[in-house]
């Protein structure tokens, strides 16, 4: 039976829709996890200077295909193996980090799935500047602990806050510990939106950063559908689940003999807006229409 070695940065407990939506990507090349297929977990819960020893463990357990999901997996693995295919999912441009060669034509034994969610960071604050357009200051909040993501999103939201006219406050949170202090921060640095970065440690408490955010009563907009759901005000971004129904796919197909060489790094497609309209009442903001028009769902 062959077996996977799934890495990943973050912690299982939020990431329990995303590893559901793997094994349906895996199920529909043909393997069930405990029929055909057995699958070794590996996570790092937050502390990437793990991820080298957790790699190096399903390198030595010989696994035929690692799916590191998550840049900082992607990088580890890339760096522990030449041989051993890897499969990655992860919100980072992939030519960036070094992951492949180019999209169309990774090379190597790498390939895998971008969400490319760097990339929508502009949006969100711009979005923000149409919610709350007399603020001229707003926040970012990055993990300098996944220093690449962070520096890459900085850079485009600073860009992004000059074209807009705007003043950009970049704070930091390391770990969970650090959340209440940041958003508290926000409101001392005088922001009138918060713009959450990509990252794991984020993705993972979505739920407490919505609620942190609407404690402090600061608009913010993060990536994943699950802030929003969880009391986020707004979030943009793709689907995080079919990334990772992707990324099953792909390893499916590796573990029939595709090689990742030959397997163009996929892309996803699809953009999500999802406005939470009980928090903006909670928060007394007013959505204006031309936004509420453009929102693929809206909570009430």
């Amino acid at each position: 039976m062959p077996v996977i070695g799934f890495l990943n940065g973050a912690s299982p407990d939020g990431y329990a829709h995303a590893v559901a939506a793997f094994r349906q990507g895996l199920k529909e090349t043909g393997y069930v996890e405990g029929q055909n297929v057995t699958i070794e977990y590996r996570w790092a819960d937050g502390q990437f200077d793990r991820l080298p020893a957790l790699v190096a463990d399903l390198v030595r357990r010989q696994v035929s295909v690692i799916a590191a999901t998550t840049a900082a997996a992607a990088l580890a693995a890339k760096a522990s193996t030449t041989t051993i295919p890897i499969v990655f999912e992860t919100a980072a441009d992939p030519v960036q980090l070094g992951l492949v060669a180019s999209l169309n034509q990774p090379g190597g034994n790498v390939t895998g799935i971008t969400q490319l969610a760097v990339g929508l960071g502009p949006k969100e604050l711009q979005l923000l500047h149409e919610l709350v357009p007399t603020a001229r200051v707003m926040a970012l909040l990055v993990n300098q602990n996944n220093f690449s993501l962070a520096e890459a999103e900085t850079s485009e939201l600073q860009s992004a806050a000059h074209t807009l006219g705007l003043e950009l406050h970049v704070l930091n949170a390391n770990t969970e510990a650090d959340f209440d202090a940041a958003l508290a921060n926000v409101i001392k640095s005088g922001a009138g939106g918060l713009v959450i970065a990509t990252d794991v440690l984020f993705t993972s408490h979505s739920a407490q950063l919505a609620m942190l955010a609407t404690r402090y009563a600061v608009p913010a907009v993060y990536k994943g559908r699950e802030f929003a759901a969880a009391g986020g005000l707004m979030s943009y971004g793709s689907d995080i689940k079919d990334s990772y129904r992707l990324a099953g796919v792909y390893t499916g197909r590796v573990l029939k003999g595709e090689k990742p060489a030959d397997l163009p790094v996929q892309q996803a497609t699809k953009i999500e807006l999802i406005i939470n309209l009980k928090t903006a009442k909670a928060l007394g903001i007013t959505f204006p229409l031309s936004l509420l028009g453009r929102a693929d769902e809206v909570i009430e």
